[in-house]
């Protein structure tokens, strides 16, 4: 904290001016108070942790709870040889709930999350708070003083310290973990393809157990139109039936665990010897290379887990735990044994298992049931697609796409149109094409266990880095995980060519268009930090920067936080005038999931005061959406106008000769009738340095600057901006064209000249993304050699 002011806890300053200025605060709208309680709370009441925990059901655990419809089906394709490999299979299936889904991710992965937040690049956003492993170096000290960035200190001998200096130490290394993420990423994108296809297709098939004659081809013909009518309504959000989700998935629960104990009772209750381990033993002895190959499909028990963690949101840890222990995990399991103990007797049925155990008197209204869970499940997985993408565009990872808030009351709840029918597309073909559960099952197998494949390694990280375990505990996690999970990935890995491929070939899709766009990115900002303007040499241009200065405000978008970048310095270069008032907009994305609204705007002077240049950097995290109104360039303007005025009130009371003031102080005022919040970054000095901030308390004689030297007071500055805006805003940004250089190898020319150069002409531009009205845009061209 910058030396010579006094803080109290709330992160006020003390004094007299400091109190007049919270005297403008106003009261926190309904919505942000009980959020804030809410996140204050260290412990939940009783009813308010059941509520939780039932809300959870609808959005955490849809896809799991699903997955009783095309388990048995997937582990014997060719049908059942003997009565023992149903014991087996059931044996594996208990203990693969036991192992993964309840222990590794309820208990252990959960605890991960970021803020409620969880996912792969949620973990990978933890990592980057905790070691300096992000390949694109946009980040300020500044930022870690942010209430939500969050991260413990290591010992500097600690085995902790060494990880994060031996992952800190190389490019390569920090490449690789990106690349990891990156995996996830795309194989979580093929979830969100093949959850809809399997689940309602699954759903669909019981219309042939009642109907035998009935063509295969109007099952898929009914689930296609399902899907197509899923997909058509994402744009409606889910609001408006969201409530509903958790009621039918809770009666999902019940019924199949009632059914369950029906078929235990009606059929063979020998079935519960499964809980014995050594059927696993006896099944994997016996059954040789096809019992081995058949746990491509006892995996499918535990295909949602990965969704489990990606649809945490912002349910405490301690509901989705309650909600697993109390209802799933036993209703799944008595699903299963119910399964189990009906093919003991009617091995010839395993094809449609779910269906045939169901009593007759109940079978349709079960049907309807299972195809709205099946509907919850695929609406559970698109939606964690969306979030994921979202993630991966603000840390620079995925090409701009539009992005719309579907719900005013959760801010979580978006929809991508782009990747919405792209989904879509993807997942017809699919269903159309393979037309069957095992071939899609395969499919799906593999993109699941590649997602907790991926976990595992990411959790062991974070197990060092954030949590400081014991190396001998993260040691026996990551061994006891990958065991496991490289079991089942060797078995799907025999399935590739009967459907395994096609996550495969989708997830490579993705990374190739995520890498390269990350890549080129990266290259891009590299060439801007290179290239970007010596303050010296804005200096040495004069008050009027050389040029006519023309009434208005030039906004001028720019990637980079701190110096003045490459487009200013070619803009005056071929155009004689600038605005009276020139400020440099960096838009710029956090490895956090929020940045609070109070904290988002620093504001920066660059130069003396008669140059009437500014920074302003406004801040968001992976969560935040930089939405379509005009608040933006008005909370812009509020925060500059603000940060003058209060400027004023500091240099009045300056106690040094240096006339450089920086800190992050965080002042609440009103301007025009806004309330404003914003931190300061006083910088006026003839370089563009930090440097620490002298208190306005302590002292009562003042001195003349180069601010003063422009003869303008506070009022007259303030005065002058005002007039400046209504004179016109303009928005500027650069249209860059990034080239491969002559020298480069081929394979970068193919990356940066062909894929990235077309990712960057069908994405979104810009001043779409930005919100910048077309009669107020100026574009100016840049070529960029990298």
């Amino acid at each position: 904290m910058a030396s010579g002011v006094d803080f109290d806890e709330g992160g006020q300053t003390k004094g007299e001016m400091w109190d007049l200025e919270q005297k403008l605060d106003q009261p926190m709208d309904e919505e942000a108070v009980r959020l804030k309680n809410m996140y204050r709370e260290k412990k939940f009441s009783s009813l308010l942790l059941l509520r939780l925990a039932f809300q959870s059901l609808g959005v955490v655990y849809g896809d799991l709870g699903t997955s009783p419809l095309y388990v048995f089906y997937n582990t014997f394709p060719r049908g059942v040889d003997d009565t023992e490999d149903i014991i087996g299979a059931l044996s594996l299936i208990i203990y693969s709930l036991t192992l993964i889904p309840l222990l590794k991710y309820v208990f252990i992965v959960c605890r991960a999350n970021d803020n409620g937040q969880g996912g792969t690049f949620a973990l990978y956003s933890l990592l980057c708070r905790h070691a300096k492993v992000r390949t694109i170096p946009n980040q300020h000290r500044t930022d870690e003083e942010l209430t939500t960035y969050s991260r413990n200190t290591v010992h500097e001998r600690s085995f902790a310290a060494k990880t994060k200096t031996w992952l800190e130490a190389n490019a390569f290394r920090k490449t690789s973990l990106l690349i990891l993420v990156l995996v996830g990423t795309c194989m979580v994108i093929g979830d969100g393809i093949l959850t809809p296809a399997i689940s309602v297709l699954s759903a669909s098939g019981g219309i042939k157990v009642d109907h035998p004659k009935m063509s295969n081809d109007v099952v898929v013909l009914v689930a296609v139109i399902i899907l197509v009518g899923l997909f058509s309504m994402q744009h409606y959000g889910t609001d408006r039936v969201g409530w509903l989700f958790a009621p039918i998935v809770l009666l999902w629960f019940l019924i199949i665990g009632g059914i369950g104990i029906y078929n235990i009772y009606n059929y063979d209750s020998s079935v519960l010897k499964a809980f014995s381990p050594l059927y696993i033993y006896r099944y994997l002895k016996n059954g040789k290379k096809k019992g081995w190959t058949s746990l491509g499909g006892i995996m499918l028990s535990i295909t949602g887990t990965e969704a489990l963690f990606a649809d945490l949101a912002h349910f405490p840890v301690s509901a989705v735990q309650l909600a697993f222990t109390v209802v799933v995990f036993p209703c799944l399991l008595l699903a299963y044994s119910g399964q189990a103990a009906y093919l003991m007797q009617n091995h010839d049925h395993v094809a449609d298992a779910f269906y045939r155990s169901i009593p007759e008197r109940i079978y349709w209204p079960v049907f309807i049931i299972a195809t709205l869970a099946a509907i919850v499940a695929s609406q559970a997985t698109i939606s964690a697609t969306f979030s994921i993408i979202k993630q991966a565009h603000a840390l620079g990872c995925f090409p701009r796409v539009k992005v719309v808030h579907t719900s005013k009351t959760f801010l979580g709840q978006i929809y991508i149109p782009d990747m919405n029918w792209i989904l879509m597309v993807l997942c017809i073909a699919v269903t159309a094409g393979f037309r069957n559960q095992s071939q899609i099952g395969n499919a799906y197998g593999t993109a699941v266990v590649v997602v907790m494949l991926v976990t595992t390694l990411l959790m062991t990280l974070i197990m060092l880095l954030v949590w400081h375990c014991h190396w001998i505990l993260v040691l026996l996690f990551t061994v006891l995980s990958l065991v496991v999970e490289c079991t089942y990935f060797s078995a799907v890995l025999f399935k590739v060519d009967q459907g395994g491929w096609v996550p495969l070939v989708i997830a490579a899709a993705f990374l190739v268009i995520m890498y390269v766009w990350h890549y080129g990115t990266l290259k891009r900002y590299e060439f801007e930090m290179h290239s970007k303007v010596s303050l010296a040499w804005i200096l040495g241009l004069g008050p009027s920067l050389g040029l006519v200065r023309v009434p208005g405000i030039g906004l001028v978008y720019t990637e980079l936080a701190s110096g003045v970048p490459h487009i200013f310095s070619h803009f005056i270069t071929n155009l004689p005038a600038i605005h009276s008032v020139v400020v440099f907009v960096c838009v710029k994305y956090l490895p956090v999931y929020t940045v609070p609204e109070e904290e988002r705007f620093l504001v920066k002077r660059i130069g003396p005061k008669s140059f009437h240049m500014f920074r302003c950097v406004a801040r968001y995290g992976y969560k935040d959406l930089h939405k379509k109104d005009d608040d933006f360039e008005n909370k812009l303007f509020t925060n500059l106008f603000t940060f003058v005025r209060l400027e004023t009130m500091m240099e009045g009371c300056s106690d040094s000769d240096e006339y450089s003031l920086y800190g992050q102080q965080t002042v609440q005022s009103r301007d025009n009738g806004e309330t404003s919040t914003l931190n300061l970054d006083f910088t006026i000095s003839s370089v563009d340095s930090i440097v620490p901030a002298r208190s306005p308390m302590h002292v009562n004689t003042t001195h003349t600057s180069s601010g003063r030297e422009s003869g303008q007071t506070e009022g007259d500055e303030l005065e002058f901006m005002r007039n400046c805006r209504d004179a016109g805003v303009v928005h500027i940004l650069g249209n860059t064209v990034v080239i491969a250089r002559r020298e480069s190898r081929f394979y970068k020319k193919i990356a940066i000249d062909y894929i990235y150069a077309f990712l960057r002409k069908i994405c979104r531009e810009n001043s779409v993304i930005f919100n910048v009205p077309h009669e107020s845009l100026l574009n100016v061209g840049q070529v960029f050699y990298v």
